[in-house]
């Protein structure tokens, strides 16, 4: 059940907004959306962050904490994730996903279910995962993509993760959905490269649903426009842009 959220609440003792993030916008640009609103309604210096980025490019559960529930961060980061993943067998991109044009085309004859299937298992359960180069994590105090688009190449330090679970929802050639139940720095672009590589092959994600961050699920997310609604100040209008 959607948890109620209101303008009249008193925000500083802490609210947690489940927000199903639409598709371009950024975690931060909800983040500074929802600021906005705050300070709108009276809460000028008030404390607000999200708790596990979601790309541009991917929709669904995106926390953002409110005041005293900015302590509760790293508590909801560490929660477990579920997501559903459309992959695109056969072509790889720079960035793994949609934001880069495709740099590469490779055979998918010889695909099979059961070969998915093994390959799915294989990556399946605790182990190191490389992230993007073409993502958020902090480098020397820079993100990954900066140096990406400047041309620059760093090493990308492996970290561990768990992936629980992955069920197949839907496979015709080219595109494979999955359900993927992983742990918190579990990056579904990087699964995306490594089953390509693990059919001998190639592959990118076309598209990414975060289903579930802990017990929150999507079900029981706010739609953007509706929370801004919400929160918006009766005498003011604040569209959603």
């Amino acid at each position: 059940m959607r948890e109620d959220i209101r303008r009249d609440m008193a925000f500083p003792e802490g609210v947690v907004a489940v927000v199903d993030k639409p598709l371009g916008w950024t975690s931060s640009d909800v983040v500074r959306k929802l600021k906005y609103l705050l300070r709108k309604l009276g809460y000028p210096k008030i404390k607000i962050g999200h708790a596990g980025t979601l790309d541009p490019l991917a929709t669904g559960v995106l926390l953002v904490c409110i005041g005293k529930a900015t302590k509760r961060v790293e508590e909801l980061q560490a929660g477990e994730k579920e997501y559903v993943a459309d992959v695109m067998l056969g072509a790889t991109t720079p960035s793994g996903d949609l934001e880069h044009p495709i740099d590469a085309t490779y055979p998918t004859d010889h695909i099979t279910l059961p070969m998915i299937e093994r390959a799915l298992e294989e990556l399946s359960g605790e182990r190191l995962q490389t992230p993007p180069v073409y993502s958020a994590k902090m480098i020397d105090g820079k993100r990954a993509y900066e140096y990406a688009r400047e041309g620059e190449q760093v090493e990308m330090r492996r970290a561990l993760i768990n992936i629980y679970e992955m069920e197949i929802l839907h496979f015709q050639m080219p595109l494979l959905r999955l359900r993927v139940r992983c742990s918190k720095g579990t990056y579904i672009r990087s699964l995306a490269i490594e089953i390509g590589e693990a059919l001998g092959s190639g592959a990118h994600l076309v598209g990414l649903r975060r289903t579930r961050s802990g017990n929150h699920k999507v079900e029981d997310a706010w739609p953007l426009e509706e929370l801004v609604a919400a929160m918006t100040p009766e005498d003011r209008s604040a569209p959603c842009e």
